[in-house]
C-alpha cells in the first residue's frame, strides 16, 4: 500500500533532483543565470563525493561483520581445543595413576619422564605391556599435537582481533569522511537563497530532461523500453515499489530507510530471495553485466565512473532508488545520473512470457525532501 510521503518546508523542495552529475548531460545546459551552473555542478560533485565514501563505509562495514564471524570462530574452536587437551591431560593422569597402582607397567621413556613412573616396575604379560605402551604413546601423542593446534589456534585468533580493530578504526575514519562530505553539502545549501534554489531546480530539471532525451534518442536503451522482468526481476520491482517515498539515510539497509545499494540488495535479497553483494561497486563487480539496450525490470543500473551510486530498472527507461540524503526512495529517469553500466542478479532466467507494468503512485516521481538529515 502507498502512502504519499508528507509535504515538507519549501527550503530544499527546490532541490528535489540534486543527484545528477555534469558528465550525465548530454550538452551545456543554458538555463539560469551564469552562477547557477557552476553551484549545480558543485552540489553534484559534493553529492557524488558522499556518495563514495557512503559505499566505501558500507564495504568495510561488510568486511568487518565478516571478521566478527572469523573472531567468533577462532574463539569457538580454540574452547574447544582447550576443552579436548584438558581431557587428554586427564586421561593421561589416569594412565599415571593405573600404572603406580599396577607397579608393573613398563612405558616409554619419554611418558616415564612426562609421568614421573618407575623404571624398575616390570609387567607380568608381554599383550599388556604392548597395549599399555601404545595407549600411553597416543595419550602422549594427542597432547603434543593437542598442544601445537592451541597455540597455532590461539596466534590466528590474536591476528583476527587486531585485524578486526583495524577494521574498525577504518570504519571510524570513513564515517567520518561521511559525515565530512554531507556538512559541505549542508554548508552549501544553508547559504543559498530561496530564488537560488529555485534556479537550480529548474536547471537541474532541464539538463536530467535533456540527457533522457539523448538517451532515447540514440537508441542507448534499443526500441523496447518496457520488456518482461524474469518472476525473480518482477518481485526485486514489486519490493522496490513497495519502499516509495521512505527516506535515504546512509548505510541504511532498511526497513524505514535506505542508502542506494541497501535498496538494491533488499530488492533482490527479501524481494527476490536471491541474496547479491551489499554495495554498488560489488554489485557491479561481482553480477553478471548486461548491455543498456538489453535491460529488463529488476537489472540494476550503476553509475558513475567508479560505481558509486546504484538503481533499479523498472522499464520505460525509468529507475527506482535511493538518491541521496534528504531525499526520498524515488522513481527518475534512468539519465538522471551518467551510466557506467548494467548487471543482471539472474541472468539464467527466462523472462516471464507476459507481463504487465505495474500502476506507480502519482507521487512517484516527485522526490521530495523531508529536509537535510545529516547522519
Amino acid at each position: 500500500m502507498f502512502t504519499r510521503p508528507r509535504r515538507l518546508p519549501a527550503l530544499l523542495l527546490a532541490v528535489l533532483t540534486l543527484a545528477a552529475a555534469p558528465a550525465a548531460r548530454a550538452e551545456p545546459v543554458d538555463a539560469g543565470p551564469p552562477g547557477t551552473a557552476a553551484l549545480l555542478a558543485e552540489l553534484h560533485t559534493l553529492y557524488e563525493r558522499a556518495g563514495a565514501a557512503t559505499e566505501a563505509y558500507n564495504a568495510t562495514e561488510e568486511r568487518l561483520a565478516a571478521q566478527r564471524d572469523r573472531v567468533a570462530e577462532l574463539s569457538r574452536r580454540l574452547a574447544d581445543t582447550r576443552t579436548e587437551l584438558a581431557a587428554t591431560r586427564d586421561a593421561i593422569g589416569a594412565l599415571a595413576r593405573e600404572q603406580y597402582r599396577g607397579g608393573g607397567l613398563i612405558l616409554p621413556a619419554s611418558l616415564r619422564l612426562l609421568l614421573g613412573s618407575d623404571p624398575d616396575r616390570e609387567l607380568t604379560g608381554a599383550a599388556a605391556l604392548e597395549r599399555a605402551a601404545e595407549s600411553a604413546a597416543a595419550a602422549l601423542e594427542r597432547l603434543e599435537t593437542g598442544e601445537r593446534h592451541e597455540s597455532e589456534l590461539a596466534g590466528e585468533a590474536r591476528a583476527a582481533l587486531d585485524a578486526q580493530q583495524e577494521l574498525a578504526e577504518e570504519r571510524e575514519r570513513q564515517r567520518d569522511a561521511v559525515t565530512e562530505r554531507l556538512d559541505e553539502v549542508e554548508t552549501l545549501l544553508a547559504g543559498l537563497s530561496d530564488p537560488e534554489l529555485a534556479e537550480l531546480s529548474a536547471l537541474e530539471r532541464t539538463g536530467t530532461a535533456r540527457a533522457q532525451e539523448q538517451l532515447l534518442a540514440e537508441g542507448t536503451l534499443g526500441e523496447e523500453l518496457s520488456r518482461a522482468p524474469s518472476a525473480e526481476g518482477e518481485r526485486a520491482l514489486a519490493y522496490a515499489i513497495e519502499q516509495l517515498g521512505k527516506p535515504y539515510a546512509w548505510g541504511a539497509e532498511g526497513p524505514d530507510s535506505f542508502d542506494c545499494s541497501g535498496l538494491t540488495m533488499q530488492a533482490w535479497a527479501l524481494g527476490a530471495g536471491r541474496p547479491v553483494p551489499r554495495t554498488s561497486q560489488q554489485q557491479w563487480e561481482r553480477l553478471e553485466r548486461v548491455p543498456l539496450d538489453a535491460l529488463r525490470p529488476g537489472d540494476l543500473v550503476v553509475y558513475f565512473e567508479d560505481a558509486t551510486h546504484v538503481g533499479l530498472y523498472a522499464g520505460d527507461g525509468m529507475v527506482i532508488h535511493a538518491p541521496r540524503p534528504g531525499a526520498t526512495v524515488k522513481v527518475s529517469p534512468l539519465a538522471a545520473n551518467p551510466p557506467l553500466g548494467a548487471v543482471r542478479p539472474d541472468p539464467e532466467a527466462e523472462p516471464l512470457p507476459s507481463w504487465t507494468p505495474p500502476v506507480l503512485p502519482d507521487w512517484a516521481s516527485e522526490g521530495e525532501d523531508s529536509g537535510y538529515d545529516h547522519p
